[in-house]
């Protein structure tokens, strides 16, 4: 069976796709708020909150960690949720819930209420990204969505460029409680107009042309045939009961999964080996975005407002280095390699850092180093992740490993922030994130990237996505590549 025809919605490059001019400004602007309310706590605590309050170290850690408690518990049903009943109403729902709870901190005088708070920004956050990692890959094809996911978290670093520029303004004009207030309530609005702009499925898009739908179906459910089918798959469409290999089952319109299909995936070596290396990833990651004002702060001596744009530079090279790699993982079909290396450079960088000590200029380059490791993978391992289960269980695969990643967050912001307390002090903080990091990236090779070469991925350029040397080759029954010729770069790298 030769190579099926791509979905041709565009002429021109990803932004050609009316799919992608629409639905990436609000992913992008969603994502984007709901990591401003959750991250500026850094600068709050740096810019007076804790000497006003009072807060010791450990307590501090413990403010800024209790989010990713509440993170955890509501990822899994949360997503579920999304997938099974509507991502639009669980985004939305979700949005105008933490504005409201964002606000609220610049509200509270105890760490009993920030802690109880900040406990539940975590809850009505926590399925929010998953859900819309979901949504996303029934938009688009596998060799566009490795750009789709970067383009969704790349709200994440683009965030704390301004975030910290901005909060430090608002603080030094005013105080720390005028900036969750200021910071809370454009998501209170922007939850409301969500309601309006997003579509759960491609066939409630009015502005989505009937052609346009029926390609991008076809296109979706030969991947999903595929996927399910192939050796590396997290769970196979025979252990599943949504349509994987139904060449009309898509993410959009697969029947729903039953709770035996849920445990499957839950339980699955790969869905266990990922949200291990997530959470690893994740300590080294948050201990670093928490506390970096802090340490900047510390180690340049200068104000609140020149740490906030200190602490930007990192920011601005890690979109970059996102942009890129994720092009390059679209484009080969490679997504393993084009993880763990980043983040093994990320853990020498941060490893660097330490022995850096006390000099600044050489340990903030370092750090620059680390934090665009860091995140460049982001948008190839979440499109590994969604490809590692069928149509209408994958969203659980996500949820799980990322529920993971949200204990490593806890972990990494409390005891990033403890160490930072003792005398082993900031150098000592980042030599402990380094180990978590390299950690991370040696997981990456207890999972193999499926080895299917899908019938149909497509591009928004409307140009098929055939990694180099696979062009003219042509698929068995089933849509398994033979052996040896794997189609993703599994095994490859």
């Amino acid at each position: 069976m030769t190579q099926a025809s791509p979905a041709r919605t565009g002429t021109g490059g990803f932004w050609s796709s009316s799919r992608a001019r629409y639905l990436m400004p609000i992913a992008f602007v969603t994502y984007s708020l709901a990591y401003l309310d959750k991250s500026n706590y850094a600068i709050a605590s740096a810019g007076g909150m804790a000497g006003e309050l009072g807060l010791s170290a450990g307590m501090d850690s413990l403010i800024a960690a209790s989010f990713f408690l509440g993170y955890f518990f509501f990822q899994i049903p949360g997503t579920i949720y999304a997938e099974q009943r509507s991502v639009r109403r669980m985004v939305a729902g979700s949005t105008i819930a933490w504005g409201l709870l964002a606000t609220a901190q610049g509200l509270l005088s105890s760490p009993g209420q920030l802690i109880a708070v900040r406990f539940a920004l975590g809850v009505v956050e926590g399925a929010v990204l998953p859900s819309l990692v979901l949504l996303l890959s029934r938009w688009f094809t596998k060799g566009e969505r490795s750009r789709a996911n970067t383009l969704l978290i790349l709200g994440n670093p683009i965030t704390v460029m301004w975030l910290s520029v901005l909060s430090g303004w608002i603080i030094e004009v005013s105080d720390w409680r005028a900036m969750f207030v200021v910071e809370g309530l454009p998501s209170v609005v922007w939850g409301l107009l969500c309601l309006k702009l997003i579509k759960d499925r491609p066939d409630e898009a009015r502005w989505m042309s009937a052609h346009d739908r029926e390609e991008l179906r076809a296109a979706l459910a030969d991947e999903q045939r595929a996927a399910a089918e192939a050796p590396g798959s997290a769970v196979t469409a025979a252990d599943v009961r949504t349509g994987g290999a139904d060449a009309h089952a898509t993410s959009a319109d697969a029947p729903r999964a039953s709770a035996a299909d849920y445990k499957k995936v839950l339980r699955s070596r790969p869905v266990a080996v990922l949200a291990a290396q997530y959470f690893f990833w994740s300590f080294g990651m948050y201990g670093f975005i928490f506390w970096l004002p802090s340490i900047v702060k510390k180690g340049s001596g200068e104000g609140i407002g020149a740490t906030g744009l200190i602490s930007a530079i990192p920011y601005a090279f890690a979109a970059v280095a996102m942009l890129l790699n994720s092009r390059m993982s679209d484009r080969t079909g490679r997504r393993r390699a084009a993880v763990w290396p980043w983040l093994g450079t990320g853990a020498l960088a941060l490893f660097g850092s330490y022995l850096a000590g006390p000099h600044f200029a050489l340990a903030l380059t370092l750090l620059t180093v680390a934090g665009l490791c860091m995140y460049a993978p982001y948008g190839p391992y979440f499109a590994f992740v969604s490809e590692l289960a069928p149509a209408g269980v994958a969203g659980a695969a996500v949820a799980a490993v990322n529920s993971f990643g949200a204990l490593g967050s806890f972990a990494g912001t409390y005891l990033v922030g403890w160490v930072r307390g003792t005398t082993l002090g900031d150098a000592g903080a980042f030599g402990f994130m380094a180990v978590c990091t390299l950690v991370s990236a040696a997981l990456m090779f207890g999972v193999r990237e499926p080895r299917a070469l899908p019938t149909a991925t497509g591009t928004v350029s409307g140009r098929p996505h055939t990694p180099s040397g696979e062009a003219g080759k042509t698929v068995p029954a089933g849509g398994t590549a033979p052996a040896g010729e794997a189609a993703s770069g599994g095994g490859r790298d």
